[in-house]
C-alpha cells in the first residue's frame, strides 16, 4: 500500500523526471558531463534535507508520511530542472539557448522518435529480464530472495560510477564521428572500457574476498547474510564483462545505432539469461546458484557478441 500511495503522489512529477534527463543528456553530449553532476547533487540534497522534514514534521509544518516523501523528491528535482534552464538561457556553458531558437521541428522529432526507441527497447527488456530472475529466485523462499535483492543492490550501487564512464564514451564516440575521427572514436571507446574494467575489477575483488562486510550493512538476519554472502560473491566474478560490456553498449548508442545493442540485450537476456537460469536453478539442481551463473555467463555472452560487432566497424559509418 505505501508503495502504491508513494507512486501515485509522484505521478505528478513525471514531466519534471523527463526535462531532468533530457537536459542532463543535452548537457553530457555537449561534453559538460560535470553540469549533470552537479544538477543531480543539487536535486539529491534538497531531497535528502527535505525528507525528514515533510514525512515527519518539523515545526508549522505538519507530518506526512509517505506523501512527503514524494513531495520532498517533486521539489528537489523541479528545483533541479529550473537550475539547468538556467544554465541553459543564463549560463556560459556549450550550450546556449535562445527565446528565438525555440520553434517546433517535425523531421528533427521524427528523428529522435527514431533513435529513441532502440533505447526505450534496451530498458524494457533489461527491466524486464530482472523481473524474470525474481520469479525464479523466489521459487527458493523469502530469505533468498531478500539476499538476492540486497546483493544486487550493492551490485547496481558499485555500477553506478561505470555507468558515467559509459556515457562519457558515448559522449566522445558522438563527437569524434561528428568531427569524422572514427579511428579516435574508437580509441576513446577501448581506453574507457579499461579503466571500466580497473575500476570493477577492484570492487570485485573486494566483494569476493569480504561479501559479508557488505551484506551486514542492510541486514542482521543470519540466513538471509549466508544467502546474500552467496550471491554478492559469485555476481561479482562477472564484473570484468559488466565493465566493458556496458562500454561497448553505449558506445553504440553514442554513434546513434540504438537498434543493434537492442537485439543484443534481446538475445542475451531473453533468449540466453532468463531459460539458462530456469534450467540451471529449477532442472539442474543449482538452486538460486544457477541464477547467479546465468547473470554471468549472458554478461559474458553480450559482451563478446558487443566487441565482435564493434571490431567489424560499421558503427563507424552510422550517420545521425
Amino acid at each position: 500500500e505505501s508503495g502504491y500511495l508513494y507512486t501515485k503522489y509522484m505521478m505528478g512529477g513525471n514531466v519534471v523526471i523527463m526535462l531532468l534527463f533530457i537536459i542532463n543528456a543535452v548537457f553530457r553530449s555537449a561534453g559538460d558531463a560535470a553540469i549533470s553532476m552537479r544538477v543531480l547533487l543539487v536535486a539529491n540534497a534538497l531531497n535528502l534535507i527535505l525528507d525528514p522534514i515533510l514525512i515527519f514534521g518539523w515545526g508549522w509544518i505538519p507530518a506526512m508520511g509517505i506523501k512527503g516523501a514524494a513531495i520532498a523528491t517533486n521539489i528537489g528535482r523541479g528545483i533541479a530542472v529550473v537550475y539547468q534552464f538556467y544554465l541553459l538561457f543564463r549560463g556560459s556553458k556549450r550550450i546556449r539557448l535562445y527565446w528565438h531558437d525555440i520553434t517546433i521541428s517535425v523531421n528533427t522529432m521524427i528523428q529522435l522518435l527514431k533513435l529513441s526507441i532502440g533505447g526505450i527497447g534496451q530498458s524494457i527488456i533489461a527491466t524486464s529480464s530482472w523481473i524474470g530472475l525474481v520469479r525464479i529466485i523466489a521459487e527458493f523462499g523469502s530469505d533468498v530472495l531478500a539476499a538476492y535483492t540486497i546483493a544486487i543492490r550493492i551490485v547496481i550501487f558499485t555500477l553506478l560510477p561505470s555507468w558515467g564512464m559509459s556515457n562519457a564514451a558515448a559522449t566522445l564516440v558522438g563527437q569524434n564521428l561528428g568531427a569524422n575521427k572514427p579511428e579516435r572514436a574508437e580509441k576513446s571507446v577501448m581506453t574507457a572500457g579499461y579503466f571500466n574494467m580497473i575500476l570493477l575489477g577492484m570492487f570485485a575483488i573486494i566483494f569476493v574476498s569480504f561479501p559479508e562486510v557488505f551484506v551486514r550493512l542492510f541486514i542482521n538476519d543470519e540466513a538471509v547474510v549466508a544467502h546474500g554472502v552467496t550471491a554478492l560473491r559469485i555476481i561479482s566474478f562477472g564484473y570484468l564483462a559488466y565493465a566493458f560490456g556496458m562500454v561497448l553498449i553505449q558506445s553504440f548508442n553514442g554513434a546513434g545505432d540504438t537498434f543493434t545493442p537492442t537485439i543484443i540485450n534481446f538475445f542475451a537476456f531473453w533468449m540466453f539469461e532468463i531459460p539458462l537460469a530456469y534450467l540451471l536453478a529449477i532442472h539442474w539442481g543449482f538452486n538460486e546458484q544457477g541464477v547467479y551463473y546465468a547473470i554471468i555467463a549472458s554478461e559474458t555472452v553480450l559482451t563478446i557478441v558487443s566487441f565482435y560487432i564493434f571490431r567489424k566497424g560499421k558503427w563507424k559509418l552510422k550517420m545521425v
